[in-house]
């Protein structure tokens, strides 16, 4: 399968181009620094069946992002700002632009469009729309007064998203962090979770499973374990 991964240098992003490698698919890394995250021997994916290209570009650069798009089977998106979150609420300073999650795909749905690729994944965040009932207080003051600018944003996307017309599954996880405990991913539909915490590995799995699970489009997966 060809599988474009948006923000595929950091974090989530990379962590599924590692596992879709794995996996045996033929993945297009795009990002800013794609070149240099993916230089062999640093990306350490050499020996796996699968294979990766990296693409060097912003996912607000339209014609970057479909000349990327052209030809793929599936498109995954993983944006995100990686600045201090408090700068970035507070003193509106990032290296990244502010709705770069909501710009960003918007830019991704309409180059699928053009190309005719309908399958897309859309990373956001859990504690949008009706799982934010599922949030203790502490949590919800962290999304309101600690990320809340980019929380908003990722609500954005999200309408973005379903309003696309394209095949669509989006992935809400918890706080996502890089030691992965072993533990199996709790994925609903209906909006609950287990814990707060989920490993980006885990999370991996979750996205390479969901794009060629059919059953999974038009569905919000909650992301947990």
């Amino acid at each position: 399968m060809d599988v474009l991964v948006v923000g595929a240098t950091r974090g989530s992003g990379l962590a599924l181009t590692r596992e879709l490698v794995a996996a045996g698919h033929r993945v297009t890394a795009f990002g800013r620094t794609a070149s240099a995250t993916f230089a062999a021997p640093v990306a350490g994916l050499d020996a796996l069946p699968g294979s990766v290209r990296p693409v060097d570009g912003d996912a607000l650069d339209a014609e970057a992002v479909a000349k990327a798009v052209a030809g793929q089977d599936a498109v995954v998106v993983t944006l995100g700002i990686s600045d201090n979150p408090l700068a970035v609420q507070w003193l509106r300073r990032s290296s990244t632009a502010p709705d770069v999650r909501s710009r960003g795909t918007g830019v991704v749905v309409a180059a699928m469009r053009e190309t005719g690729v309908r399958r897309l994944v859309v990373q956001t965040t859990y504690g949008l729309g009706d799982s934010w009932r599922h949030l203790d207080l502490t949590w919800k003051l962290v999304f309101r007064f600690v990320v809340g600018r980019q929380f908003t944003d990722s609500g954005k996307q999200e309408e973005v998203v379903r309003a696309s017309g394209l095949d669509w599954t989006i992935v809400r996880p918890v706080s996502l962090v890089d030691d992965d405990t072993g533990a199996s991913a709790h994925v609903t539909t209906d909006d609950t979770r287990r814990g707060l915490k989920v490993s980006r590995t885990r999370l991996a799995g979750v996205h390479a499973d969901a794009l060629t699970d059919p059953a999974t489009i038009g569905a919000t997966l909650s992301v947990s374990t």
